[in-house]
C-alpha cells in the first residue's frame, strides 16, 4: 500500500517514521521550516527509554501522483484549509483527528466513497525539531486506535487499513460506530481541555477540586445533549458516578504521564477547541429540531 500521511507534527511525524520502519511505502508531507530540517537531518525522535533517532521518511512539500491511501493529521480548525488539496489526490482519506461535525463536511469535498474517520491513541509534544513520544502507559496499551466507514460498514478497504498499521505495531481495531465514537470523545475532550488551560496546566488542575467539579459537570452536560449513542460505552459512568468518586480519579489522571499532551498551549489547541465547540453546540441544536 503507497501512504501519504499529510501534516508533521508529533502524531504525523510518528505514524511517518513507525509505518516506514515497518516497510511501508510511506510519504510524509512537511512545511517551511519543518521541511527543510526533515530533508536535512531526517524526523529525529526521542522514543522509549530517551533513545534519539534520526529516520530518514521520504518527505515532500506538495504531493503529486497517486497514492492508495492519504492519513490526515491537522488540526480540526485547520480541516476546512486543507480539504481543496486533498480533494486533488488520489485515494482513499483517513482523518485521523478530533472531528465532531457529521461526515457530510468531508465527503461533499473528498467524495462519498473516499471518506474514512478516526482518532489515533498516542501522543507527545514538539521540542524544536525533536519529536518526543509520550512512552506507553497503561491506557494507551488497553486503549486501541479507532477507525471506521462514515456509514458503519465492514468493508475490504477498512480491513486492509487496519492490517497495515498493526503491522506498523498500532494497536487499532474497526469501529462501527466511529461517528458517534468520535462526539463522546469531544463531548469528553472539550471541557477537559479547556478546564486544563484555563488553570495553567494538568497539574494546577489536579488541585483544584472546585474546577475538576465544573469540568465533570460540562462532560455531562455534553453526553447528555449528543444526538447518538455513547461510545464507548464506559463514558456512561461519567454520566453515573456521583462527582465525590470522578473528582480524585481525575485528580490522579492530571498527575499522571498519560496528562502530558495536555500540557501543550497554543493558539492551534484553542482553536481547535473552539471550533469543537461549535459543532458539539450545532449538534445538540440538531437534536431538538432548532437547526437543519
Amino acid at each position: 500500500m503507497k501512504v501519504l500521511v499529510y501534516g508533521a507534527g508529533v502524531l504525523g511525524s510518528l505514524y511517518a517514521v513507525r509505518l516506514h520502519e515497518a516497510g511501508v511505502d510511506v510519504t510524509l508531507v512537511a512545511r517551511g521550516d519543518r521541511l527543510a530540517s526533515i530533508r536535512e537531518r531526517g524526523m529525529v525522535a526521542e522514543g522509549d527509554h530517551g533513545l534519539v533517532r534520526s529516520v530518514r521518511v521520504p518527505v515532500v512539500g506538495r504531493p503529486t501522483g497517486d497514492w492508495d491511501l492519504v492519513v490526515v493529521f491537522v488540526r480540526t480548525h485547520q480541516v476546512s484549509a486543507v480539504l481543496n488539496a486533498l480533494a486533488g489526490l488520489t485515494g482513499d482519506v483517513l482523518v485521523l483527528l478530533n472531528w465532531a461535525a457529521a461526515p457530510e463536511p468531508l465527503e461533499q469535498v473528498l467524495g462519498q466513497d473516499r471518506v474514512l474517520l478516526g482518532f489515533p491513541n498516542q501522543g507527545g509534544v514538539m521540542d524544536g525539531d525533536v519529536v518526543r513520544y509520550r512512552p506507553a502507559s497503561r491506557v494507551t496499551r488497553l486503549v486501541s486506535m479507532s477507525i471506521g466507514e462514515p456509514d458503519g460498514r465492514t468493508t475490504p478497504r477498512l480491513g486492509r487499513i487496519v492490517e497495515v498499521f498493526r503491522s506498523a505495531g498500532f494497536a487499532v481495531k474497526a469501529e462501527p460506530r466511529i461517528d458517534a465514537w468520535l462526539r463522546t470523545h469531544a463531548a469528553f475532550e472539550v471541557p477537559l481541555s479547556l478546564a486544563v488551560h484555563a488553570a495553567g496546566g494538568p497539574d494546577a488542575l489536579a488541585g483544584d477540586r472546585v474546577a475538576i467539579r465544573a469540568m465533570v459537570r460540562g462532560m455531562r452536560r455534553n453526553l447528555t445533549s449528543m444526538p447518538n449513542p455513547i461510545v464507548p460505552g464506559p463514558f456512561r459512568l461519567l454520566r453515573i458516578l456521583p462527582e465525590a468518586l470522578l473528582v480524585p480519579v481525575f485528580s490522579r489522571f492530571l498527575r499522571s504521564s498519560a496528562a502530558v499532551p495536555l500540557r501543550t498551549d497554543s493558539a492551534a489547541v484553542s482553536g481547535e477547541l473552539e471550533l469543537l465547540k461549535e459543532q458539539l453546540r450545532t449538534s445538540a441544536l440538531d437534536r431538538t429540531g432548532r437547526l437543519g
